[in-house]
């Protein structure tokens, strides 16, 4: 699959993860409205607004990076994907630990469902190891193996399923773009300026630090919704990158 996401600069491929609660998220999007390209909505968000919420984003100019994780049999998960991508959502995830029929099922239902809209197909990714994890909380969900070769063995799963790529930490990010190539999604939360304290985050990078890696977009959160200036939070962050 070829894309071309390398043509972009590093500051139009920064994901705003908007999780915090709905009414802060909804103005934090309507303040950074052409200034960043794409905003994030995970299940919290997603729960309380449903695809009203996709759609105004779309309308205020945003690229929406629909963050629900699917983790279902192939049946559910690709009417899941289909509904996402109907809903105009850009980019969508799916664990990959829920096995390589699962996640063909998800890029069926993901074309399926552009197709019924006239769009282009969501990027779709599978999740390897949420970037809150550590080898001890590895450890203790059966997986005896490294964490970064637990990462590249799901990374492995996902390209046999045919998915755009995957969702890992800044720390794996390299091992995987020598092993995926250079037209992979990788995506990267786990991002933190320096400085910025790691919240809930285990495996982190700065935001340079990450694309260096070859991280192919990468997601950060708190550091700007927390931020008393989210737009200037923001073009910290683009500055950096430039």
């Amino acid at each position: 699959m070829l894309n071309h996401f390398n043509e972009e600069s590093r500051k139009d491929r920064v994901i705003v993860a908007l999780d915090c609660e709905a009414d802060k998220a909804i103005a934090i999007a309507y303040e950074l409205a052409g200034v960043a390209s794409w905003v994030k909505i995970g299940m919290t968000l997603y729960y309380a607004y449903g695809t009203d919420l996709i759609k105004m984003l779309k309308q205020r100019g945003y690229k929406v990076f629909l963050d629900l994780k699917f983790h279902d049999i192939p049946h559910q998960v690709e009417g899941a994907a289909r509904s996402a991508a109907e809903s105009g959502a850009d980019m969508l995830t799916m664990h990959t630990s829920g096995g390589v029929p699962m996640m063909e099922a998800a890029q069926r239902g993901a074309i399926a469902g552009a197709s019924n809209i006239g769009s282009s197909v969501p990027v779709t990714l599978g999740i390897t190891v949420l970037t809150s994890m550590d080898e001890t909380t590895l450890n203790q969900c059966g997986v005896a193996r490294p964490m970064q070769d637990q990462v590249l063995a799901l990374a492995d799963l996902a390209v046999d399923a045919g998915i755009s790529g995957v969702v890992a930490s800044p720390i794996e990010a390299a091992a995987l773009r020598a092993k995926m190539g250079e037209n992979a999604y990788i995506v990267c939360p786990g991002v933190r300026p320096a400085g910025s304290a790691l919240g809930d985050q285990s495996r982190v990078a700065t935001p340079s630090q990450a694309f260096d890696n070859g991280a192919s977009h990468i997601v950060i959160g708190r550091p700007i919704t927390d931020a008393d200036d989210p737009i200037a939070a923001f073009c910290r962050i683009a500055e950096e990158l430039n």
